[in-house]
This record gives structure tokens, sequence and C-alpha cells, in this order.
């Protein structure tokens, strides 16, 4: 028996030497734990019905595997070092196609694939990004071979992830491990608008002005949020800097439903950006101007609007959510302030104009839930209460109300 298992052992070391490259004695795996040697040839039996998932983790092990190699790891880190996207973002099938497809041969020989495998993989899908989504793992790679490469298709999932010997692992879907993880995953960023994107608009952005400024560099009038508190980021780890949108949600034609009126957030331009990555933030960022609240009350007479805020995982801007839930989420906090859950500007007797609360009865928004990517999620329907909102953010006036009218955070509203 002992003869056994010494000669066991003997045989796994020398399947792991043959999968190391010649010029290296194999990386280091950064605070790992297998999940069995069972699944390191392939997607799991799960993937396998989900074309999509397969293709990312067929894609994961190849990228881990061509890794092993030293001159693939400095194009790997050239590329990532240079990106001017967000978070040090790569394309990566505009990275398999540079130079007429070279690292993209490379990776298929290093993989043991064919390249037409590997280049169907990469044209059949949509656009997918690689990149350390953890800051500091950004900071620590320095293209060697202390890494692992995970892929991951929803938030709160556990990521698989490959080392460089093309070994499967499982992940903690809500702690990073200490080395670094670089993921390749679907992408949550248009690639296809260039690295300026951030200010590009979306929607209508800001009541004919295109800005936060007007003539002479005067602030276009309107309601400002000028910080914010949440009690978390509402993204899993490996999804990278949290995009918090806020949305103002108002009627939809004649309808019972609400639809997004004005969107501020990472992607909007001028006055309507602000980009927040942790659960503060301070500065101004325009939710609604004057010009618009005087187009939505003649265009819906007797109708308010909401402040709603979610986490964005999918297309900037565009909430990609159960309505049902959301419908939900906003009768909880009905339960607790009664239909004064919605916001309308109003004049003072003096003619100083400001954004007070106001009753909102409907719960339905026009939202697209996604069965393919990651679904929104929503922090919450903020809702004047100063008291409350105080208590979690100084001078904060509106209080962000989740499902089951959980407290989510606060955030501070300013009519200039």
């Amino acid at each position: 028996m002992t003869h056994h298992r010494l000669l066991q052992g003997a045989l796994f070391g020398l399947l792991l030497a043959a999968c190391a490259s010649p010029d290296e004695s194999g990386p280091s795996t950064p605070s790992l734990s297998p999940d069995g040697l069972s699944n390191q040839e392939g997607p799991a039996a799960a993937h396998q019905n989900d074309p999509e998932r397969s293709r990312h983790d067929r894609l994961a092990r190849r990228v881990a595997r061509a890794l092993r190699d030293s001159d693939f790891r400095q194009a790997v880190f050239q590329e990532i070092a240079t990106s001017g996207f967000a978070e040090k973002k790569v394309h990566l099938q505009a990275f398999m196609a540079k130079d007429g497809g070279r690292s993209r041969r490379r990776m298929a020989e290093l993989a043991g694939d064919a390249d037409q495998a590997v280049q169907a993989d990469l044209d059949q899908g949509p656009a997918i990004e690689m990149y350390f989504p953890v800051a500091s793992h950004r900071q620590q790679w320095a293209g060697g071979s202390n890494l692992v490469v995970a892929t991951a298709e929803r938030d709160g999932e556990s990521p698989v992830a490959y080392d460089l010997q093309g070994r499967r692992f499982q992940l903690s879907p809500t702690t990073p491990p200490t080395g670094p993880v670089l993921m390749v995953e679907r992408a949550e960023l248009r690639f296809d608008r260039g690295p300026a994107a951030i200010g590009e608009c979306i929607i209508d952005c800001g009541g004919g002005t295109g800005g936060g400024t007007g003539a002479g560099g005067t602030t276009t009038p309107g309601v400002y949020m000028t910080a914010a508190k949440f009690s978390g980021t509402f993204e899993s780890w490996f999804k990278g800097n949290p995009e918090f949108e806020v949305h103002v949600l108002g009627q939809a034609g004649t309808t019972n439903t609400m639809t997004t009126h004005q969107c501020a957030g990472e992607r909007a331009l001028g006055a309507n950006h602000f980009d927040q990555n942790s659960t503060s933030w301070t500065g101004s960022v325009l939710l609604f101007s004057s010009a618009q609240f005087d187009q939505y009350r003649a265009q819906h007479p007797g109708q308010n609007l909401r402040v709603f805020v979610v986490e964005d995982d999918d297309t900037a801007c565009e909430i990609k959510i159960d309505s049902t839930r959301t419908s939900n989420l906003f009768k909880a906090v009905k339960a607790v302030y009664g239909d004064w859950t919605g916001a309308h500007d109003t004049t003072t007797a003096s003619g100083i104009r400001l954004v007070k609360t106001a009753p909102n009865l409907l719960t339905f928004i026009k939202a697209i839930l996604s069965w393919f990517k990651t679904n929104d999620d929503p922090v919450g329907n903020a809702v004047e209460d100063p008291i409350q909102a105080g208590a979690i953010l100084t001078g904060a006036n509106w209080v962000v109300k989740g499902e089951s009218a959980t407290t989510n955070g606060a955030i501070k509203l300013e009519y200039r």
C-alpha cells in the first residue's frame, strides 16, 4: 500500500512537471483551494449547457496556460499597463487580433488548442474584457507567474479560476485571494466607444445645455446631488469598481409604469457625470434640471418623479432588473412612508425653487430583465427624511431605502 502511494505521488509530480514551462519550475498559486483535478481538462459539467459560460471558461484556461510563457506574460503585462480604459481593462478580442492575430496564434499554441477553435470562441461571443478587478492586484503584478486567471458570468457567484498549469479552482464570491487574479469575462465596458467614452451622453443630458455650465460659466439650474454614502458597493470583488447610477424615474407616456427621464453616472456627460468607486462620495452632479422639471410637468400633469439609485452591471444608464422586484421594493418603502416616496420641485413665496417629497403612486418600471447577463442591483428609492439621512451622513436630507425597506444609505440633494 505504501509503495502504491509513493508511486502515485511520483506520477502526479511528473504530470505537474510536464505541464510547467521548460524554463520555469512552475507558478505559485495565490491563496487558493483546488476543487479537484477532475475538472482540469475542461469546463465544469454545469457549464456545458451554457455556451457563453463554456466559451469564457475555455478562454480563461487558455490564457492561464499561455501565461506560463514569459514572453506571452510580458505582452499581456504591457497591454494592461498601457491601457487607456478604466481599471486598465483590455478588450480581449482586440488584443488577440493585433499584428495579424499573433497573440491569438501564440496562445492557441501554448494552450495546445487549434487556432481555429480559439478564433471561433472569440468571434461567437460578446466583447470580453481582461483585467485585474482588485486595485492591489494591479499594483502587485509585475509580469511574473504569481497569478491565476478566473471567469464568472454573474455577480455573486463563485468564480472559476485556473492556475498557469491549467488546474481548476473555485474562488470565494465574497473575498478575493491575496494574490493577483486576472479576470476574463463578459465586458461591462463599451470598448467600441474608446477610452474617452466617459464624456459621452447616453440620453438627454441636462435641459438642452449639454453640460453643467452655460454662458459665462453659470451653473445649470436644477437639483444636484452633492454627497452620497451607501452601506456597501453592491458588487462582487471580481466585478471591479461599482458603477453607481442615480435615475430620475417618471411616467412612461400615459401608462401606469415609469421610465428613466434622466440618468447620472459614470457614462453620463458633463454635469450629469459622477464616478463613485467606494461607499462614500462628495462632489456635484446634476440629477434633473429646472427645464426638465418644467417639461415633465407639461407632459405629465399630476405625476411626480422618483429618485432611484442602482448599481449598474450591464448597459450604462439602462436599468436591467426584474420589474416585479422593484415594484416590491417601492411597495415596501410605501409601507413606511405612505405615498410620499416621490419628488417634485416647488417654488417658495420668495421665488426660491426647492426639491421636496411628493406622492408617487406608480410602482412598476419599464426595465429589461437580462437572462444572459448580470442584472443591476437596486440600491434603493430616495425619500426625503433629513433626520434619518443626517444620522448616516452629515448634511444628507434624503435616505435611500432598499428591498424590504432596508436603509441602504443617504444622499444630499440641493436645488441650485
